[in-house]
């Protein structure tokens, strides 16, 4: 596959979840927020910032794989990915002046199945 059609797939899938989100009550905050680490480490990107209607804010990755793939989409949220994802939410939470409720969740599509993981982690 190839990389442009690994990205336009990848933006459907979100374009997908967020559907899914806003169905659900959530608004959108950010998306595809992106932070560098430094010159030689990688920093983080955020799929979907949200708020809940209870002012909860979650930070969403949104996963996709073609039915039928060796590896799931939920299971291929790595530690290593969960850390760039934490070190994006803290980054993301800077800017803030108080701090609200926070979680983290996984959009899992696996072919034309959609999964809403709420609080898939946390940031330890």
């Amino acid at each position: 596959m190839s990389v442009l059609t690994t990205q336009v797939r990848g933006e459907e899938g979100e374009d997908r979840a967020l559907a899914h989100l806003r169905g659900a009550g959530l608004k959108l905050l950010e998306r595809n927020y992106r932070v560098a680490a430094g010159p030689r480490s990688r920093g983080g990107e955020i799929d979907l910032i949200l708020r809940e209607p209870d002012g909860t804010l979650v930070f969403v990755e949104v996963r996709w794989r073609a039915a039928g793939a060796p590896v799931s989409a939920a299971a291929s949220v790595s530690a290593t990915k969960r850390r760039r994802l934490v070190f994006a939410a803290q980054h993301y939470l800077r800017r803030l002046g108080s701090l609200p409720p926070c979680r983290f969740d996984v959009v899992a599509i696996d072919g034309e199945a959609l999964a809403w993981m709420k609080a898939a982690f946390d940031a330890a």
